[in-house]
């Protein structure tokens, strides 16, 4: 039995023109690129609405290459790249071809006439360092590619575009960041980098292409690109972006609960093992909640009950012992310090004894020599002398004298050895003097450890005790705070359950939108693969949905490009209608690389001339660049705009090799 869709055949391609649109309310009419301001021209590329080509002959291709032509690297990419960056892009190339360009073009300039609703606008940038950007509504290209002075920047053009155009709000649908204009996002969507290969819808911006693009224009979530994708075919409303935020609210906060519940369940389940362990419950059955918690708290209150009946006289005996420790240790430091003075003082003083020792003999002598005396002068013993009489001195030793000396001198030592005596008496009467100080030192200080123990083995069980108490107090609460948390997931839960059925009604009403797209995408398909074939566009709450059938679902990397293509062709029908919020202008760069068939790659060639001649007038601005030869058909003026190759290298854009 055919399919429900198969009841209702396939509209052939349709556009309905305004009647008051006459030209693409946005296009551009020029690309010029000098090699300094009001210097000599490089590259004058003039273009039109409607189809327009820029062809890069490969190989045979080229009537005029001599079978040698070299397509790639003639520039293609540089020249959508350079028109989006007149049309607002912050850079033309990545930093590697940036860096050659500017070398080759210090002072280079490229500019373009930029058509908005009838009104030129003249856009000159930099290629090289230092110089200024400008964007002069009703401007000439020329003088403004020469002006000095205050630079306008390229923000007028854009803030145009957007006025005039995407409208306000489309900033807000798109649900961009807080000041992010829309029309960037737009521009890559309408000029897809050559790196993303035409591999899906919301395929925009490549990392490899150094484009610097803003989200949501580039990265790996596309849910974002969606919205604002949405946003710019008119199919998503304020409503539901409402709609869309409180669902995202609504699930943080249920995040954020849930988050708190298994919080709260991890302490509650610590405390309760911390309970089971303190109160010795470790080898009893236990209940689970709540009765459990009742079991925590009767042991717990024993526990409490036990620890405050044992003695708590512990505090002033502890301080007792620590008076008697500090005198004990006192007294044996007295004991030690005298000990030490002493051992200092004996060698001194058996050193004086020693020295006084020394003195005797001298002393002993001298009172012998007195007793039979020999004249200090002439050596003449005295008895002659007193004899004989002595001519030369009447001076004579006293006897008397010298013995006093020689017993006050024995007198000294004795008294020292008498003081030696008493210095070692009293040494060894302190040894077990100090032994008993240490002991008792000792043992004061063991008195006051085991108290301090005891002590201290009370207030641990006065705190766990009394921790338990808290803990099983504390768990209590967390048991109601869990159910209290519970019933707030299920009602978030049952919110977030009605939002996005809110938000699937949404998206029903949004049917008519994508359906419009559904529409000509389907049509576009059947009029490049055949009448047997069809397409179509769903909005799911996975994402964007394209399928092709041809003789059944059809999922090639050549027909993944297509339906790129007929999607962004498309969405140009309606915008060419008036039904979206985005210029009907579409850039390609490219596409047959991206493995398109060369029958379906010329179709679409033939579809563009089509349309431009026969559905919408000049009404739309296409853009293409190729290697493969078009169709001969179009292969010729006014669709092709230029020819660029990729040697010599005058023939390349910038007519030269970097």
């Amino acid at each position: 039995m055919p399919q429900q869709d198969d009841l209702f055949p396939v509209p052939p391609l349709s556009v309905e023109v305004p009647k008051s649109l006459t030209e693409p309310r946005l296009w551009v009419r020029r690309l010029k690129i000098w090699k300094e301001p009001g210097g000599e021209v490089i590259r004058d590329i003039e273009l039109r609405p409607g189809l327009n080509i820029i062809w890069s002959p490969d190989g045979d291709d080229d009537p005029d290459g001599g079978g040698r032509a070299i397509g790639h690297g003639s520039g293609k990419t540089l020249f959508c790249r350079l028109l989006r960056y007149c049309l607002g892009e912050v850079r033309f190339a990545d930093e590697v071809q940036r860096d050659a360009i500017s070398s080759a073009f210090l002072n280079g300039v490229v500019g373009a006439e930029v058509m908005l609703d009838g009104v030129c606008w003249a856009v000159a940038r930099p290629l090289g360092i230092g110089r200024k950007h400008f964007a002069v509504e009703a401007g000439s290209l020329d003088v403004v590619a020469k002006m000095e002075g205050t630079a306008t920047g390229i923000e007028p053009l854009i803030d145009a575009i957007e006025a005039a155009i995407l409208g306000d709000g489309t900033s807000r649908l798109a649900r961009l960041s807080a000041g992010q204009r829309a029309w960037p996002i737009a521009l890559a969507w309408a000029a897809r980098d050559q790196e993303c290969r035409f591999d899906d819808v919301l395929d925009w911006r490549s990392s490899a292409s150094g484009s610097d693009a803003p989200q949501p224009a580039s990265g790996d979530a596309k849910g974002p690109r969606l919205l604002a994708m949405r946003a710019f075919l008119n199919a998503i409303t304020d409503e539901e972006q409402a709609a869309r935020r409180g669902e995202q609210d609504l699930a943080s906060q249920l995040d954020q609960a849930k988050r708190q519940r298994s919080f709260l369940e991890w302490d509650q389940a610590r405390r309760v093992e911390r309970l089971v362990r303190d109160l010795g419950l470790s080898d009893t059955s236990l209940p689970d909640m709540p009765l459990l918690l009742d079991s925590l708290k009767s042991a717990a209150k024993e526990r409490l009950a036990a620890v405050t009946r044992l003695p708590s006289g512990v505090g002033a005996e502890l301080d007792e012992a620590r008076r008697t420790s500090q005198d004990a240790r006192t007294a044996l430091r007295n004991i030690e310090l005298r000990a030490a003075e002493l051992d200092v003082r004996l060698p001194l003083e058996e050193k004086l004894l020693a020295q006084m020792s020394s003195e005797i003999p001298g002393l002993s002598a001298a009172a012998q020599s007195a007793l039979s005396q020999v004249c200090p002068i002439c050596e003449v013993p005295i008895d002659t002398a007193l004899a004989e009489g002595c001519k030369l001195s009447h001076r004579l030793p006293d006897q008397a004298q010298c013995r006093a000396r020689l017993e006050a001198k024995r007198e000294e030592i004795h008294t020292q050895k008498n003081e030696i005596a008493g210095i070692k008496d009293e040494i060894g009467a302190l040894k077990p003097a100090i032994s008993l100080a240490s002991q008792n030192a000792r043992q004061a200080e063991d008195r006051v450890d085991r108290l301090e123990k005891a002590a201290d083995a009370r207030n641990t069980s006065w705190r766990i005790a009394t921790r338990g108490v808290e803990d099983v107090q504390r768990t209590a609460e967390i048991v109601d705070e869990v159910a209290r948390a519970e019933a707030a997931i299920r009602k978030l839960e049952d919110a977030l359950q009605g939002t996005r059925e809110q938000l699937r009604g949404f998206e029903d009403k949004q049917a008519k939108a994508i359906g419009a797209v559904s529409q000509k995408f389907s049509a576009i398909i059947r009029r490049l693969l055949g009448d047997d074939a069809k397409g179509f566009v769903r909005l799911t709450g996975k994402g964007l949905e394209i399928a092709v059938e041809a003789g059944g679902d059809r999922r090639t990397a050549a027909i993944q490009s297509l339906k790129v293509l007929a999607f962004d062709l498309a969405c140009l029908c309606l915008s060419v209608e008036g039904r979206t919020r985005i210029p009907a202008f579409l850039i390609h760069d490219s596409p047959r690389e991206a493995d398109l068939g060369q029958t379906i790659y010329d179709e679409h060639f033939r579809l563009l001339r089509e349309l431009e001649e026969e559905l919408a007038g000049g009404t739309f601005q296409y853009l293409i660049t190729t290697t493969t030869r078009p169709p001969h058909d179009v292969n010729r003026g006014p669709w092709r705009r230029a020819v660029l190759r990729g040697a010599p290298g005058r023939e390349r854009l910038l007519a030269c090799d970097l």
